[in-house]
């Protein structure tokens, strides 16, 4: 879509992977200006975070911003913990692949930067259906930090309140696929995996690939993704 002077402006959290892609995507569908935010965090592999600035650009955000933020010091998950092999099989309950409140952190920055470009919309791309049961993808946790956001803001008690949008929250991966080849995205750049090599290849067993794999499989789609040395069925 066309922008123009009376664009909204929004704030759009990019991981890289396909769910934050599609709904960086949809949001510029939808006619909002988006600048995007990534975060290198201590997370085990870098190749989603040049996944994202090559799609920010790519897709035609107005900005990308690539924030440094060490949750490795605090550990505790196996993203950020070398020591905690990331597990190859489905868990039951939480996942170690849980960051103790990595939402919570991005979202807070994410709220810092859209009070400054006096935007008053967020995206983040967290999913509630086909997700590892991260607790900070819930629709709870979403109602509760956009409650937060404009208690905490001088934009906020000023009036200009700002909205957190989560519009893949109740889709499943399928769906989401099919969104996203709607929309264009070239789910081929993107990288969804937890412990993708040097050049974003994918592992193909851990959860998020895992997940990733089957959302193609239902959405009867060609899974475009690369990747690395274990044997994949597609």
């Amino acid at each position: 879509m066309q922008l123009n002077d009376s664009s909204p402006s929004a704030v759009v959290l990019l991981s890289g992977g396909l769910d934050s892609v599609t709904t960086l995507a949809w949001a510029i569908d939808q006619g909002y200006a988006c600048h995007t935010i990534s975060f290198n965090y201590g997370q085990r592999h870098a190749a989603e975070l040049s996944a994202a600035e090559h799609l920010s650009h790519e897709l035609g955000a107005l900005s990308h911003r690539i924030v440094n933020i060490d949750l490795a010091q605090m550990g505790g998950s196996a993203l950020t913990d070398a020591g905690i092999p990331v597990p190859e099989s489905q868990s039951i309950g939480i996942p170690l692949t849980y960051v103790p409140a990595r939402n919570t952190v991005f979202l807070s920055y994410s709220l810092a930067l859209a009070e400054v470009l006096q935007a008053r919309h967020i995206f983040i791309g967290v999913n509630a259906v086909d997700y590892s049961g991260y607790p900070d993808c819930r629709p709870e946790f979403i109602a509760a930090f956009e409650y937060l956001a404009n208690l905490a803001t001088k934009a906020g008690v000023e009036g200009k309140t700002v909205k957190i949008h989560a519009p893949l929250q109740q889709l499943s991966k399928a769906e989401i696929v099919q969104i996203g080849m709607g929309l264009g995205v070239d789910f081929s750049k993107t990288v969804s995996c937890y412990q993708a090599d040097d050049v974003g290849a994918a592992c193909g067993v851990c959860d998020a690939c895992r997940l990733r794999l089957e959302g193609f499989k239902q959405a009867v789609v060609a899974d475009p993704t690369r990747y690395c040395g274990k044997n994949v069925t597609k």
